[in-house]
């Protein structure tokens, strides 16, 4: 049975990929290898034949058929060799490093080493599960090359299957910080996803600001990456994932958030890091923001007369200051609030 679903998957030009946590074993190695693009992310396991028959002439009878179909498949020699050194009973999976050397993995166009040696070969019993067949990419547009960013070419049907969001993760209470391709406005946070998913792969995340107080202009900024964390009380944050992608985890960061940690006309006397004001004429939120970034910084206190940003290592009492803005770092923790599937 494996055998014809093989040739099925050859003749009808069919990539095949093993995701990463995923197995191919025994039977389920010979649909793998019929793929006209194979990747393997996952595992890929082979053995000999093995047969409760003792008929001598139908087991080479078998070997026959599996060497010929294979050969038909541009397999490379070295798999076949490893595959009829292993014995039935065992299994050897490869190592990415094997399916390097050997050219395991292939893409449209790219050449293969043919075997073409007589050794016995396995005709596995396992059922052939775990193996992903995807239909060849559509020529339609031409995307950015993923290696060098700058020439135009078709993604393979591979890259195109792995890199097509499956997930997002949504996070709450999470600025997704800078990387922005373009913002806009919309009603909702659900508003805001879709405008990044119909972006065809170009849009990786977005950031929903909540924020009442913000009748007019932008909420809803589209990005090529996550970029950088921020805690922020009033965003809505997703970042898609495809079938490669594993589920992000949680992680911890000092937060300053500048709806509820940042206060108008406070000063924080004394405990400052330097003598001197970090950087030049900034403004109140990039020193927000070269705070949260400073491990050695707690809090930060910004002088708007003079653009000078002090940042503070201690907190000392605070007082009333007209002009001055404040704020305070605190450790939080972020986990996905919720993991939607696309499909």
């Amino acid at each position: 049975m494996a055998l014809l679903i093989a040739d099925d998957v050859h003749e009808r030009k069919l990539a095949t990929y093993i995701p990463k946590k995923a197995g191919c074993y025994s039977a389920c190695a010979y649909i793998f290898l019929a793929g006209v693009e194979r990747q393997v992310d996952g595992e890929l396991g082979v053995h000999q034949i093995s047969s409760d028959s003792t008929d001598l002439v139908s087991a080479q009878l078998s070997i026959s058929d599996i060497i010929d179909l294979l050969n038909r498949f541009d397999t490379p020699v070295e798999v076949l060799t490893v595959m009829f050194k292993t014995p039935p009973k065992d299994m050897h999976v490869f190592t990415p490093d094997e399916v390097a050397r050997y050219g395991i993995d292939r893409r449209r166009g790219s050449q293969t080493n043919t075997a073409s040696s007589e050794i016995s070969r396995p005709a596995g019993s396992s059922d052939p599960s775990s193996a992903t067949t995807v239909q060849p990419a559509t020529p339609t547009t031409k995307e950015m090359d993923a290696v060098n960013g700058s020439s135009l070419s078709k993604l393979s049907s591979i890259e195109e299957y792995t890199r097509r969001p499956t997930r997002m993760a949504v996070f709450a209470g999470l600025d997704l910080f800078g990387d922005d391709i373009t913002s806009q406005r919309t009603d909702d946070a659900a508003d805001c996803a879709r405008a990044c998913l119909s972006m065809r792969g170009e849009c990786k995340a977005f950031t929903f600001n909540m924020n009442p107080h913000i009748a007019r202009g932008p909420n809803c900024f589209l990005k090529a990456s996550p970029g950088k964390a921020d805690g922020n009380s009033a965003a809505i944050s997703g970042q898609f994932l495809s079938s490669s992608d594993p589920d992000p985890n949680t992680f911890s960061m000092g937060v300053i958030d500048p709806k509820t940690a940042v206060f108008k006309n406070v000063d924080l006397p004394g405990g400052d890091l330097s003598r001197r004001p970090f950087g030049r004429n900034l403004t109140a939120q990039q020193c927000r923001l070269a705070c949260v970034a400073n491990n050695r910084c707690i809090g930060f206190t910004y002088m708007k007369r003079k653009s000078q940003c002090w940042l503070k290592g201690t907190i000392g009492t605070p007082r009333y200051a007209e002009g001055m803005i404040s704020g305070l770092k605190k450790m939080m923790s972020f986990a996905p609030a919720s993991i939607i599937s696309l499909e």
